[in-house]
């Protein structure tokens, strides 16, 4: 009984220290992003003198101002994260701590069951056949191809054609806008799906998809700035080349190991695919408008995407989410980040006034977040099934395969220097898989030759 009342009298007194940080810390948040608001809004204000909004480097004034409503919802974020683990806030009980134990833990419930971490999920993995993980394998690739080739049609119609109104003739521009409303319908896509169907216990600590929520949003934005500065198979050929800054990034962010034949036919996959789409025929009348600026967005967005496979592998080996559950996180946090933003430079009042004149941006908008959003469950999916670099191969031959059925379907011309790209590009990926098989093979013979001498 005496132990009984110490420990209700340890209780007490711990929620009183709770009750005086929790004051304390509310304060030190809430003052944290009044200030990053009002420095945002100074740092804004003078980079519109030094940049000129209308020229050619204005994407550096975008950028600097998609960052600053970025760091609104960021160092408030980590001020209060900080402030939790210090004085173990989340570790309270009660309604008040929910959203901390989400946010530190993955979780709302006060007690981790340990038992609930690793379901028998291995069962099913080790009896997988051979032609299960290739019908898999091409449910997922067939998925990334209709998904992102209706997408990447979209993108390029919104970023680079003029909508019409009456006389009046006018070109969208806010690449920003476009990144919502992709996010946050494949927020509420996969938010539906977890409500209707059985998950695992989610244990990935929330604030972890902050760091690959923002890489995504901007590669996405970059993606859509370049299109103002290089033509669409400009943009097409750089991203051929992101199997090798996939595998680097590997590397930095979760120590990976590649085998030699990986690097070489890495190599092959890139050089295969510069080949077929330099011989491609291509939009020649883009190819002018390749500037300095459309490189460094390109460069941009293949580094900030490569992270983000890379830190989304990641996740998935350390906290084992599911597919549905990291689209739900990731664009939970991008939602947060690109609101911020957006009313920080006004402009949800310029897209929605837009839309208003043009009632056929509206269908564009819905069609290009449709193809996003359940590419983006295919592109999950086929990481934590198969890894970044797998999902990087199949996104690379689809950029051939986009500008294939084009030649196909509008008679361009395909040069032989296009037709040895293709052949380099499918030897490439026939080798990696043979190698690859090979090697798990060896690695399976050596298994049972240790295994019989115990």
């Amino acid at each position: 009984m005496k132990v009984s009342s110490f420990t209700v009298a340890a209780r007490g007194e711990r929620s009183l220290r709770a009750g005086g940080t929790e004051t304390g810390g509310s304060a030190l948040v809430v003052t944290t992003g009044i200030a990053t608001w009002v420095v945002s809004l100074i740092i804004s204000n003078a980079v519109k003198v030094i940049i000129d909004e209308n020229g050619e480097t204005a994407w550096i004034l975008r950028f600097i101002f998609t960052i600053l409503g970025y760091a609104t919802v960021f160092l408030p974020c980590y001020v209060l994260i900080h402030l939790s683990q210090r004085h173990n806030l989340h570790t309270l009980g009660g309604c008040q701590w929910r959203l901390l134990r989400l946010i530190l833990t993955g979780t709302t419930s006060e007690v981790v069951a340990e038992a609930d971490i690793s379901p028998a999920r291995p069962s099913n993995t080790n009896v997988q056949t051979l032609y299960q993980k290739a019908l898999s394998l091409f449910y997922c690739c067939a998925g990334l191809q209709v998904s992102y080739l209706l997408w990447g049609i979209l993108q390029e119609k919104i970023m680079t054609r003029e909508y019409t109104d009456g006389d009046k003739i006018e070109r969208f521009t806010d690449s920003q806008f476009l990144v919502f409303v992709n996010r946050i319908l494949a927020f509420l896509f996969s938010g539906i799906y977890l409500l209707l169907t059985h998950q695992n216990v989610h244990r990935t600590p929330l604030y972890k998809y902050s760091f690959c929520s923002v890489s995504n949003t901007l590669s996405s934005w970059c993606q859509y700035e370049a299109l103002k500065f290089v033509s669409f198979p400009t943009q097409v050929l750089a991203k051929s080349a992101k199997v090798i800054p996939v595998m680097l990034m590997g590397k930095l962010v979760s120590q990976a190991q590649y085998k030699n034949y990986e690097y070489t036919t890495a190599v092959l996959i890139s050089v295969g695919m510069t080949a077929f789409l330099l011989g491609s025929g291509g939009d020649k009348k883009g190819n002018n408008v390749t500037t300095v600026s459309g490189a460094v967005l390109l460069c941009s967005y293949l580094i900030f995407d490569s992270f983000t496979a890379n830190w989304q592998s990641a996740l998935f080996k350390e906290h084992k989410p599911s597919s549905v559950q990291m689209m739900c996180g990731v664009n939970l946090m991008s939602c947060l980040f690109t609101s911020a933003s957006l009313i920080q430079q006004g402009g949800f009042f310029y897209s929605l006034s837009f839309a208003t004149r043009h009632p056929i941006f509206i269908m564009d908008c819905l069609l290009t977040a449709i193809s996003s959003a359940s590419g983006q469950l295919f592109i999950f999916a086929t990481i934590s099934k198969f890894g970044p670099v797998v999902f990087t191969i199949i996104m690379t031959v689809r950029q051939g395969l986009s500008i294939l059925l084009s030649c196909l379907l509008y008679q361009h011309h395909l040069s032989s220097l296009g037709i040895l790209g293709v052949f380099i590009v499918f030897l490439a990926i026939f080798l990696r898989m043979y190698y690859a098989q090979q090697h798990r093979k060896r690695k399976l013979e050596a298994s049972e030759i240790s295994d019989s001498k115990v």
